[in-house]
């Protein structure tokens, strides 16, 4: 360009390169489960208070959520007594999702005499319940897909003060935990995807080094990135200043982000909403004494959490009129 003052052309300052790269994908972003206020009367059904479909994804974004609940269903599952009316598959989807979401759901069929035959689980994620009593829908899109017989649906729900429809999972004072961790966890992914784990500003202010000289810098720097990192760098300028190239590390400072001590903090959090023993979900000690005796966490689990658990989901049997839950006693090592 010229300037009106001097006559001369002046050089344009070069331009900055930069560069990204794709970032990992989170499980829940900037919108979630807690999307309701309220179970909103529609007109025909009741809407869930939290989203079910967001609160199914948010056990998937922490391996001790997901842990925890497949525990906890695999020991129900493993105590329970199959019954000619429910299956012992069916009857591990209806403990999957009542410690999933906090409330399952059990159909009735009836023959053509009017006789039980057996018993369905349709999916909590999709079932609604009508406005008048004794009404279930089972919803896709936000359409209603089926109407079940009216009275042929028995709702099992976990108690909760706010509303009297639908069921809240006990885990959910842990979900920001769950989204804690997991972002933490993409944080660091982002961190190693990024190649250049050394973390610096290389500062070239040295006026006798070639154009083609910066350009083989660069070349060098790129390469050094990605599945070639860690490799050593060679540079000779004949002439040069001893300040004409200063490397300024910065990955201690940006780069700081307390991966373990958020990674234990939130997984303290998981296990204190699950109830669960850390030795029984596998977890490694990081202290010389352990967390103790596996048999003794595994007997006062079974007996302070499992038990309710069990007593909780015979209520299907009062709706019934007929034993189809029981449960055998668990034993550490014992088949079922």
């Amino acid at each position: 360009m010229t300037d009106p003052d001097q006559g001369a052309t002046a050089t344009a300052p070069a331009g900055v390169e930069a560069f990204t790269f794709g970032d990992p994908t989170p499980v829940l972003d900037s919108r979630g489960i807690l999307d309701y206020l309220e179970c909103w009367r529609n007109g025909r059904y009741f809407e869930p208070p939290v989203d079910l479909h967001g609160l199914s994804r948010t056990t998937r974004a922490n391996p001790y959520l997901h842990s925890g609940l497949t525990f906890k269903r695999n020991m129900l599952v493993s105590t329970f007594r199959p019954h000619k009316l429910l299956s012992r598959e069916a009857f591990a989807q209806l403990a999957l999702d009542y410690i999933t979401f906090g409330m399952a759901y059990v159909e009735r069929r009836r023959s053509m005499s009017g006789v039980n035959h057996s018993l369905a689980v349709p999916l909590a994620k999709y079932v609604r319940r009508g406005v008048e009593p004794g009404e279930f829908f089972q919803i896709r899109a936000g359409q209603i897909e089926h109407e079940f017989a009216r009275g042929d649906v028995f709702q099992l729900r976990e108690a909760d003060v706010d509303q009297e429809i639908y069921g809240l999972p006990e885990w959910m004072p842990a979900v920001q935990s769950a989204l804690l961790n997991e972002s933490a966890t993409l944080f660091r992914r982002k961190y190693y995807n990024n190649g250049s784990h050394a973390g610096f500003i290389l500062y070239l202010t040295d006026s006798v080094t070639e154009k083609d000289d910066v350009d083989g810098i660069r070349n060098a720097l790129r390469e050094s990135r990605g599945p070639g990192n860690f490799r050593n760098l060679f540079l000779h300028s004949p002439g040069g200043s001893k300040d004409g190239l200063k490397l300024i590390p910065v990955s201690e400072v940006a780069a700081k982000d307390e991966f373990t001590g958020i990674k234990s903090v939130t997984r303290d959090d998981m296990l204190a909403s699950l109830r669960t023993p850390p030795q029984l979900l596998g977890i490694v000690p990081q202290n010389s004494g352990g967390f103790g005796s596996i048999r003794e966490a595994a007997t006062v689990w079974t007996a302070m959490e499992l038990s309710p658990l069990q007593t909780r989901l015979t209520a299907l049997n009062e709706w019934l009129g007929d034993e189809v839950i029981r449960f055998n006693p668990f034993e550490l090592g014992a088949a079922a």
